[in-house]
């Protein structure tokens, strides 16, 4: 989106100041970054359809640009475009009306609705097996010792022990309680803590990180932080992220590339599995530190689905 280029100098104009006034008024960065090229790419299509005064575009023209979307390619994976991007797109040009109604300009004929999204088709899980590949993944993606040994404490600690991401960052070394088999989140949702069991299996995979990769990393006695980068910092949400991503792709699996896979679906994962071996629903809300058994219950209408 960002390389479709505008040849309207109006359209241009108006793109440019929808971006500082996204800027101005302090919205994410993810919005000010995504939204202007959500409407970057309306504009392209009604510029390429001879559509060049956007007092002129009516309804029916933006009824069809939308079923443009829906079945144009997803550019950053095979298929069409999700319903939470089609989404996105419907939310980008409601707040660039919001805009050219401040700047006293007339505003786009949105008829369009948001799609309603099943909050379970973007979960995806992966198997047990696939959990296996990952693992083996982690010798041959990286020759270091230091390295392969980190890459597999990670797995561990976003799927055995189903942490969420920032909850993995903001591990202590001092927070892996190897005499009583616990793991202490410091900083869960909401600022709650709580004690996670680890059988020995997965213990020992900490413990070989801990006393023998992590020694291998630089400024080893600056942080107390659990995960180090390569450059011996600790390692943020946003490299754990792209390290997961790295794995995947090392494993050479398509159908789990395809997946799409994040930390966070390994929480789900972990959550899944559980419950599949019969583990008590009320037992993994404990497991995964949700306020309510209202938030745990959705793994079993996940398994429901995947039968």
């Amino acid at each position: 989106m960002k390389k479709l280029k505008l040849e309207n100098s109006s359209y241009r104009a108006l793109l440019s100041n929808f971006k500082e006034w996204l800027d101005i008024l302090g919205y994410s960065k993810g919005v000010t970054i995504y939204y202007p090229a959500y409407v970057q790419e309306c504009l392209y299509w009604l510029e390429i359809h001879n559509y060049n005064d956007l007092r002129l575009v009516t309804s029916s023209i933006i009824k069809t640009y939308y079923n443009y979307l829906k079945e144009r390619p997803n550019q950053s994976r095979s298929g069409a475009l999700s319903v939470h991007s089609l989404n996105n797109h419907i939310n980008a040009l409601h707040r660039f009306n919001e805009f050219l109604h401040k700047q006293g300009g007339k505003k786009i004929p949105l008829q369009l609705h948001l799609e309603k999204i099943d909050p379970l088709a973007s979960i995806n899980i992966v198997t047990q097996s696939e959990i296996k590949q990952l693992f083996k993944a982690t010798v041959y993606k990286n020759t270091e010792e230091r390295m392969q040994l980190r890459d597999k404490a990670m797995l561990v600690v976003l799927y055995s022990c189903g942490l969420r991401r920032n909850e993995a960052v903001n591990l202590h070394l001092s927070d892996i309680l190897f005499d009583k088999q616990l793991v202490y989140v410091r900083k869960g949702k909401n600022y709650k803590e709580r004690y996670v069991p680890i059988n020995e299996y997965n213990m020992r995979i900490l413990e070989d990180y801990v006393f023998e990769g992590r020694p291998q990393f630089p400024n080893l006695n600056d942080s107390e932080a659990f995960f180090m980068n390569y450059h011996g910092n600790p390692m943020g949400g946003q490299a754990m992220k792209i390290r997961l991503r790295d794995l995947i792709k090392s494993t050479g699996d398509t159908e789990l590339i395809e997946k799409k896979i994040t930390p966070h679906k390994l929480r789900h994962s972990i959550a899944t599995h559980l419950l599949q071996n019969g583990v008590p629903i009320a037992t993994i809300k404990q497991f995964l530190g949700h306020s309510s058994l209202e938030s745990t219950q959705i793994y079993t209408h996940i398994i429901k689905q995947k039968l």
